[in-house]
């Protein structure tokens, strides 16, 4: 009895139970027991079936949630407050995981208790419906701002994998280009020592200007063709008494030259010039490839960066005058280590596709989460078709996949807050619910879903100027 009149006193001063009258109440106390956990101890697990509600008598609780492989804290609870009761509403699984923070005393209240509190009581109803109401908005905002986080981490990632490649290139022949500008020099002075006519400096340009030239776009062969071509050079090269002819012969064989190339090259110098001629060709061919190497770099890495800022609409203000098109495009670039594997990409873009009002920013998430879920969908492997037209007083957008499809039971789901099909850990959502507040509520258009298997296509519809909708 004196446990009762303990649990009674306690229970009058949570709001859920204030209320309440005396009687009723105490039957609910009668029905209770105390469970006692130390630091460390889990109560329940997310996932888990809801069969009590409890109370916090003493010590703390974290409630923790998973997301993108890691555990969440979503808020830490104290005396008097109430835990585990939106399951039992919802008659769902848990949908968090609750650990003693400290040494905790939680008073258990069983479901059929819970059931008849909320069906005689309106203020308890409220109490309840107020309750359930904060704890999910605090869980939507934790998990909102940790998805992101872990969305900004993954292209962050991505990014640096894609500027680490053109930036290793760019220091690999940096460090190669002083050694070849040492051998071009020494090659340039051993045919300047050779008294060359007009006739044959004429042609030692031409060949130069050509090495040059062909620097840029060498030649394609396979590993069988190229290893029996530079077999045959080199043998070439040795029966001429040209020394070391290994060293130069593949880069000969990239320039393009075979034996009948490198026999209109001997018509024009004398057998003692050939080797002079033959290794400032293939110094200035070295030099050239590496200058070529690292323009191509530094352009993919200014391209790259170009995007970023692009795809964050950096310096700019929220509203602007937005071409879809590069946003398209910027994204691609972003998300490109997860595309380049297995997963082509089809353009289909329409000329002339005007320009809309729109926030630039906002609109590039949305299609990384559109190309990012049809990428995922495909297991890395398939084809994405993105296409835009102009439609009357607007554009649309189209990202088709030829992934297994949505199955028809969820469809109606797919843009719930949290829903995902993706394994447990593996982030809280799809991104569609934020999609489609960006597309729906914020720029007043449509997002659509069409879903079979071998064909799953969202469509974005939007006006030219949202705000004179």
């Amino acid at each position: 009895m004196a446990q009762v009149n303990e649990t009674f006193k306690f229970l009058c001063k949570v709001p859920l139970f204030a209320s309440l009258p005396e009687p009723d109440l105490r039957k609910i106390c009668e029905a209770t027991w105390d469970v006692d956990l130390v630091a460390g101890d889990i109560l329940f697990k997310e996932g888990a079936l809801g069969d009590n509600a409890y109370v916090v008598r003493r010590g703390e609780m974290d409630v923790l949630r998973s997301s993108t492989g890691s555990d969440v804290l979503l808020a830490v609870v104290g005396p008097g407050e109430v835990i585990g009761e939106m399951a039992l509403v919802e008659e769902a699984p848990r949908n968090a995981t609750l650990r003693a923070r400290s040494d905790t005393r939680l008073l258990a209240i069983p479901k059929a208790e819970m059931d008849k509190l909320l069906d005689t009581s309106t203020s308890a109803a409220r109490a309840m419906f107020t309750n359930v109401l904060q704890r999910w908005r605090t869980t939507e905002s934790a998990l909102r701002q940790n998805e992101k986080m872990a969305q900004l981490g993954t292209l962050s990632a991505g990014v640096a994998h894609e500027l680490n490649n053109p930036a290793a290139a760019v220091s690999r022949a940096s460090d190669q280009l002083s050694g070849g500008v040492r051998d071009l020099a020494s090659a340039y002075s051993a045919v300047l020592a050779l008294q060359l006519t007009d006739e044959q400096q004429a042609a030692l340009d031409a060949l130069s200007k050509d090495a040059r030239e062909r620097a840029v776009h060498p030649l394609e062969l396979g590993s069988l063709e190229r290893s029996d071509r530079e077999y045959e050079v080199e043998n070439w090269l040795e029966d001429r008494n040209v020394s070391d002819p290994w060293e130069v012969a593949p880069t000969l064989v990239n320039m393009g030259y075979d034996t009948a190339g490198l026999g209109e090259i001997a018509g024009s110098f004398g057998p003692d010039q050939l080797k002079p001629v033959v290794s400032f060709l293939s110094a200035s061919y070295g030099v050239h490839n590496l200058i070529n190497e690292i323009g191509q770099g530094s352009g993919r890495i200014s391209e790259i960066v170009k995007a970023l800022k692009g795809y964050a609409y950096l310096d700019q203000a929220p509203v602007q005058e937005v071409d879809v098109h590069e946003g398209l495009n910027d994204t691609l670039v972003i998300l490109r280590s997860k595309l380049k594997d297995g997963i082509t990409v089809n353009k289909e873009y329409a000329e002339d596709l005007p320009v809309i009002q729109a926030y630039g920013s906002e609109l590039n998430q949305v299609w990384t989460n559109l190309i990012d879920n049809a990428a995922y969908a495909m297991d890395g492997k398939g084809e994405i078709t993105i296409s835009t037209d102009a439609t009357e007083g607007g554009i649309q957008i189209d990202i088709t996949d030829d992934g297994p499809g949505i199955p028809p039971e969820i469809q109606s789901r797919i843009f719930d807050a949290f829903f995902t099909t993706k394994p447990p850990g593996q982030g809280t959502g799809l991104g569609l619910d934020i999609s489609h507040n960006i597309i729906v509520l914020k720029h007043r258009g449509e997002l659509l879903l069409e879903s079979e298997p071998g064909k799953t296509r969202f469509t974005v519809r939007l006006p030219l100027n949202f705000e004179a909708v």
